[in-house]
């Protein structure tokens, strides 16, 4: 028998309820792994039977967290990129629907040679196989199932892994349950009746937690280690509290408080390869907790209509990209949130946001609110306001500028309007047979696409002052290996050309109609994408005389991280920064 010598895995479960930070603990173990020297990865199992999250409305599912090869994901694989710094593929997400709509089509095509096709054991084959796939050329794979425990929709793939760990040896696995405390207000008394039940449905798997952390508002005492020691049979130095924290970045050293990582570490049967260093970690901790200024930013968009704690979810990653610029400035950024349609109805009035230090108009679809948003964006530009466009917000900063600048008044999308002459903003064809064909799911510009940046733009100067030019021919190269990632890189000249990647979820692009037009009248087209067919498809804007107004077709905050800002990010507070001082410096100048 040949020695099993593939990664371990950390199987992780939640119980009592959803919603309690699985995904960012499940990230924070990732991290802590990796500071112990251990290659780390993670897969997220979602047990919906949607194909993937393209489809879900951000309301609906929180954000749709795009791959670099143009997966439709789970938000929580945002979490694993920003904690664990790699850039994870779409197959480290397994759903429902991509198991059966797997091993469907093989049946179809005749290649289980005529066996009944059941759950067990092709669906379960079909789950393990995918997982293997994930963990090759890492030493630890972290697999987070979604839902709760006692969930019939869980049960495919805690069986899947039971099996895998009967097959490779039960001391490649290790077993986490992440689980809630409550706190009923009129008991004052933090009960863990639930956290053992959860205990319990999991059992009924065949799967017993070797680690319990455990969700709270406040920190575990230890008469309730001792309880849930005593009812789980799991030694009391492996039931590790997880209060509320101040950041979610916090997480990951509260969690080595209780020294987490080393016994872990020593349940898999490692020696920790290295001494973790937080330092740098903590510095930034510090600056985002107690930073040394504050800048307000209004967000300006839509998916407002249902509060403020669906919105901040539908945009997670835009969030995450400010604080880690604003933390690398030592600077606390506070978003306003507001929904373009109060410029419209009058219920606000667009000069409110004279009072910003910067605007932001983050990726959206559909037009409730665009009017409103495009105001928005005429007064940045008017007023030389810093303004950061996203997706959707550069289309509609080239329709502003189209209509108030290049005199084509009547300049919209065709989102907005299918029958117009103007349409400076137009679907792809390959998009429009997409539709006509009622094919949504994973048919957009998805995933990293290569932009050739515009020599002495703004542009430029932000990405080469980041480092994340790729000026590197080998690497070039080795992405143009495939025919999928040749399609995305287009046609460059290697070793001459300004390259970035930036990762894409849309269907409208600049009609190339209208570029030169509005070239003509001063708006800077700083990065295009030119695709193997040889059209050009334009990645940023700059006005080159504003302070700062800047727009991108990609969404570049899918790739910021916490000790590695999105450059555009970076160049947006440090415009921001000296735009509000100049502004308070006039305010004091003004007054008597």
């Amino acid at each position: 028998m040949t020695e099993y010598a593939g990664p371990k895995f950390i199987v992780v479960a939640g119980g009592v309820m959803s919603g309690v930070g699985k995904g960012l603990t499940t990230a924070s173990m990732g991290r802590i792994l990796r500071e112990y020297g251990y290659r780390t990865t993670a897969v997220k199992i979602d047990p919906y039977i949607n194909y993937d999250a393209g489809t879900m409305r951000p309301t609906e599912h929180g954000e749709v967290f795009v791959t670099d090869d143009g997966g439709e994901i789970d938000q929580d694989l945002g979490n694993y990129e920003r904690f664990l710094g790699i850039d994870l593929p779409r197959r480290n997400n397994l759903t429902t629907g991509q198991i059966y709509h797997t091993v469907i089509e093989r049946e179809r095509r005749g290649e289980y040679l005529g066996h009944t096709v059941q759950p067990i054991p092709h669906l379960t084959d079909e789950v393990q196989r995918r997982i293997v796939e994930a963990g090759e050329g890492f030493d630890i794979v972290l697999i987070e199932i979604g839902g709760t425990g006692g969930d019939y929709e869980n049960e495919l793939f805690l069986f899947a892994v039971k099996g895998m760990e009967r097959e490779l040896g039960e001391e490649h696995f290790l077993y986490v349950l992440i689980t809630y405390l409550p706190i009923p207000s009129h008991v004052g008394e933090m009960k863990t009746k639930p956290t053992q039940q959860a205990i319990r449905l999991l059992s009924q798997q065949g799967i017993f937690p070797d680690f319990i952390i455990c969700r709270a508002e406040t920190p575990l005492d230890d008469v309730r280690k001792k309880k849930i020691m005593v009812n789980a049979n799991v030694p009391k130095e492996h039931i590790i509290s997880a209060p509320d924290m101040a950041t979610i970045y916090d997480i990951p050293v509260r969690l080595e408080e209780e020294g987490l990582g080393a016994k872990m570490l020593a349940k898999l049967g490692f020696e920790p390869r290295r001494q973790p260093d937080w330092d740098r970690w903590e510095r930034l901790l510090e600056h985002s907790k107690s930073p040394a200024r504050r800048l307000p930013v209004a967000m300006v968009g839509k998916y407002v209509e249902i509060g403020d704690f669906q919105l901040t979810d539908s945009y997670i990653s835009v969030n995450q990209s400010l604080l880690h610029a604003g933390v690398s400035r030592d600077t606390g950024v506070d978003i306003t949130w507001i929904d373009g349609r109060d410029f419209e109805s009058g219920e606000r009035s667009v000069e409110e946001l004279l009072d910003y230090g910067g605007i932001i108009v983050p990726g959206a679809f559909g037009e409730g609110g665009a009017e409103g948003v495009i105001a928005a964006i005429r007064l940045a530009r008017e007023q030389g306001v810093p303004f950061l466009g996203l997706c959707y917000g550069m289309q509609l900063a080239v329709i502003e500028y189209a209509r108030h600048v290049a005199g084509i008044e009547r300049a919209t999308s065709e989102e907005f309007s299918d029958d117009s002459d103007y349409q400076v903003v137009a679907i792809q064809e390959s998009q429009k047979h997409a539709l006509e064909e009622n094919r949504y799911g994973a048919s957009m510009r998805l995933g990293a696409y290569a932009a050739v940046l515009r020599k002495d733009s703004r542009v430029l100067e932000i990405y080469e002052r980041s480092g994340r030019i790729l000026e590197d021919g080998a690497r070039i190269r080795q992405l143009l290996d495939t025919p999928e990632e040749s399609f995305r890189i287009g046609q460059i000249m290697i070793d001459r050309d300004k390259v970035v990647l930036e990762r894409h979820r849309h269907r409208y692009e600049i009609s190339p109609r209208f570029v030169e037009l509005l070239e003509e009248e001063g708006l800077v087209f700083s990065g295009h994408h030119r695709r193997v067919d040889g059209t050009r498809l334009m990645e940023f804007i700059e006005l080159p005389d504003h302070p700062f107004f800047i727009a991108t077709q990609a969404h570049p905050e899918f790739k910021s991280r916490m000790d590695n800002p999105a450059p555009l990010f970076s160049g947006f507070v440090d415009a921001a920064l000296v735009h509000r001082a100049e502004r308070a410096a006039d305010v004091r100048a003004a007054a008597p």
